[in-house]
């Protein structure tokens, strides 16, 4: 059984598909980042960075003392060795997956979390950040399209690099991107969407986002 430490951001469902998808079971424990759960003690022993995902795996392979990991990327990979799904065991195809896999948890993440950030949760509007993120998320989305053009997936079969990929595109929208303009990636974010696990991950979970608070701050400001 494996302890999942999880809260609905792309991150955590991500890192909730792979598990769907593996079919491994699992015990969902959720940190109410809002009430400020991840700073815990008991949770910064398992994920000393305070970020989720997080896991304990109480069955590592070999036996042994159970093992506690954070990093969502890590994780992932941890996990899809361990059980030999979802990742090639050749060395070109390994090799494909992880730079795939590394090129989300350094570029499409970062650059959509910081976008996400400055359009839903700041308190202002700054057009600088938001122009910046903006722009480059579009060209990472453009990476990706371009990767698709003649692919079903981004590394062969279906693999912990789509996994990763796909709860980043999915708030393309408060991302400040228009799926349309992609259209490989629109086809393949299609296909996953329609997978049983990926239905399961997403069962329950508000893709949507709120108004933008910078938002809600100028109609007040506005207002008085």
């Amino acid at each position: 059984m494996i302890d999942f430490y999880f809260a609905p951001t792309p991150n955590g469902l991500k890192l909730r598909l792979f598990l769907e998808e593996a079919q491994l079971p699992y015990h969902a424990i959720r940190v109410q980042l809002s009430k400020r759960e991840q700073f815990r003690p008991e949770f910064l022993a398992i994920s000393p960075n305070n970020k989720i995902p997080a896991i304990v795996d109480h069955e590592p392979a070999g036996g042994g003392a159970p093992i506690a990991m954070f990093e969502s990327g890590a994780i992932m990979l941890y996990l899809a060795e361990k059980t030999g799904r979802l990742i090639p065991t050749d060395v070109r195809g390994r090799g494909e997956v992880l730079q795939w896999l590394f090129w989300q948890v350094s570029g499409l993440g970062p650059m959509g979390g910081q976008i996400e950030h400055f359009n839903l949760y700041a308190t202002e509007r700054v057009p600088y950040a938001i122009e910046r993120y903006t722009r480059e998320t579009h060209r990472l989305f453009g990476v990706l399209d371009h990767r698709l053009e003649g692919r079903e997936f981004i590394a062969g079969e279906y693999s912990i690099a789509d996994i990763a990929c796909y709860p980043w595109i999915v708030p393309y929208a408060i991302l400040g991107q228009k799926l349309e303009e992609f259209p490989n990636l629109a086809r393949w974010f299609e296909t996953i969407r329609a997978r049983p696990a990926t239905i399961r991950t997403y069962a329950g979970i508000d893709e949507g986002h709120a108004e933008p608070r910078w938002a809600v701050a100028d109609s007040v400001r506005r207002a008085s």
